[in-house]
């Protein structure tokens, strides 16, 4: 065992799945997934970050990723929590309101005794796969769609452009969310990604595309050699892996 234990969380709309890592990102246990709970108030993410923690073995700190937009470990917004029954369901204004300035990351360090560190879900998945070289672009695809850029290793300010109209006011998120790849199929699905991809790369000029997230497996082949070479497909497991070397992120 090398370093420090980690107990990486990873948040998303439909799933919170976690497992306790050592500094080499070798898993110490299998890793758990449960359902994400909904209504679902900070207070009740904690309780259910507590509950997987005590099923798994002790950890030295914590890092979780969760959707939206998040500085230093306080909620500014986050899209799916504040909803009453899940991804695009009617938002509730009490939860608005219960996760505007929730400190999860205090919340966290209180309530499991430990070293606590919560970021953006897409950061903590880059800070799995990325490379410290250049500026590079990581892309999540799930319930929604997820981002984060690294310049040498740095990780950006972060910017929820993925809220943004692409067309007819649809959202990039809205765009290649689960929602819209369950209507059209792998397929037409898999085509819209490789427009945004296109789409994008004069605006980032990246040196490397890094594409992860439980959806980028069901992108076709046909897909993915249209893609280029300057784009990487990771697996989803690098979410958890990103728990561990978040920690060495520049940070201001």
């Amino acid at each position: 065992m090398t370093g420090p234990l980690t107990l990486s969380v990873d948040c998303g709309g439909s799933g919170i799945k976690a497992n306790v890592l050592d500094g080499a990102g070798t898993a110490h246990a299998a890793p758990v997934r449960v359902p994400t709970p909904y209504p679902l108030p900070p207070e009740l993410l904690v309780d259910t970050v507590a509950g997987i923690a005590a099923g798994l073995p002790a950890a030295d700190r914590v890092t979780l990723g969760m959707p939206g937009m998040v500085r230093h470990g306080v909620v500014v917004h986050t899209p799916h929590y504040v909803t009453r029954a899940g991804p695009r369901t009617r938002v509730d204004p009490d939860l608005v309101g219960r996760w505007r300035n929730a400190d999860v990351q205090a919340a966290l360090r209180d309530r499991l005794g430990v070293p606590a560190l919560v970021l953006n879900d897409a950061e903590v998945h880059g800070a799995g796969v990325a490379s410290g070289s250049g500026v590079e672009l990581v892309l999540t695809l799930g319930t929604g769609l997820g981002a984060a850029l690294f310049d040498g290793g740095r990780l950006a300010p972060h910017l929820e452009w993925s809220r943004a109209p692409v067309r007819r006011n649809t959202s990039y998120d809205a765009y290649l969310g689960e929602p819209e790849r369950r209507r059209l199929g792998d397929g037409l699905w898999s085509r819209r990604v490789v427009t945004v991809v296109d789409g994008l790369r004069p605006v980032f000029w990246w040196d490397r595309l890094y594409v992860g997230g439980g959806n980028s497996r069901r992108l076709t082949a046909t897909a993915l050699a249209r893609l280029g070479d300057d784009v990487v497909v990771v697996p989803n497991s690098a979410a958890l892996v990103g728990g561990v070397r978040a920690w060495d992120l520049p940070r201001p």
